[in-house]
């Protein structure tokens, strides 16, 4: 008998759901709007990489939010993009909330892909929009540091995917005060086990790299994949590839992510 019923193993070869990636949209009008919010005045190359990278994965249209700073920055190829007001910290401001949430009204999802600037202005920024916007949601990097005062409501909410690295899902779990340590030397297994639990307990869709193996979690069921490319994780790829995944099968975050990594 089977001890983990939960755990699915996807390679290259053998992909879990490829009907997901059969059925992408052919029309632009099905494929989905993706929102990204991220830079500050010192950087947003993940921002312009992501912008790119998210129309080569098939999203229908991509709109992009950035500090008022970047506007002289910004390259000819990104043509949607709009700008919310620059803290003195070179973030974006408290009062570019109205902009964060007319970006999650239009799009079908949204990523915070990071390049935030530590910055408790930005940071109470992102809590607030992440209290009010109630769409498909994906942080990663920096994003998900920003919003650790807020992680109880992150893991209590629906339609979120974090894709983390294991330090940072190893905070989120003692900040919400959940009963398991992890540890860079734990087995596989055991972080399985960890999030299939993890993952029944909240609604949340989480993917983080253990051990060369990408793990995605969501309603108790954990799916992994081998993994030898962390910089894409860290460069906010993975993020992005699994933002425009969701957006075709929004029901299904567990195999669109896990999809999007073949």
């Amino acid at each position: 008998m089977d001890s983990h019923p939960y755990w699915h193993k996807q390679t290259v070869e053998k992909p879990l759901y490829s009907s997901i990636e059969w059925s992408k949209p052919e029309q632009k009008t099905q494929k989905g709007k993706l929102g990204i919010i991220g830079g500050n005045k010192l950087g947003f190359i993940s921002v312009a990489e992501s912008y790119e990278m998210s129309l080569k994965a098939g999203a229908g249209e991509v709109r992009v939010l950035l500090p008022d700073v970047l506007r002289k920055s910004i390259p000819a190829s990104m043509t949607d993009v709009i700008f919310g007001d620059t803290n003195p910290s070179g973030g974006l401001a408290k009062n570019a909330l109205n902009e964060m949430k007319a970006l999650g009204d239009w799009s079908t999802g949204v990523l915070l892909i990071g390049d935030s600037g530590n910055n408790s202005e930005t940071a109470i920024l992102y809590e607030g929009f992440v209290k009010e916007y109630a769409g498909p949601l994906t942080i990663t990097r920096d994003a998900v540091d920003l919003l650790k005062n807020t992680s109880q409501e992150l893991v209590d909410r629906p339609d979120t995917l974090l894709v983390v690295s294991l330090a940072q899902l190893q905070k989120l779990f003692r900040t919400v005060y959940y009963p398991k340590v992890l540890t860079f030397s734990m087995q596989l297994t055991n972080l399985i086990e960890a999030l299939h639990k993890f993952t029944i307990t909240y609604p949340i869709t989480i993917a983080v790299l253990h051990q060369n193996t990408m793990l995605v979690a969501s309603c108790g069921e954990v799916t992994t994949t081998p993994f030898d490319e962390p910089m894409k994780i860290w460069r906010g790829q993975t993020a992005t590839t699994a933002a425009v995944y969701w957006l075709w099968t929004l029901s299904k975050p567990l195999e669109s992510v896990t999809a999007s990594l073949i």
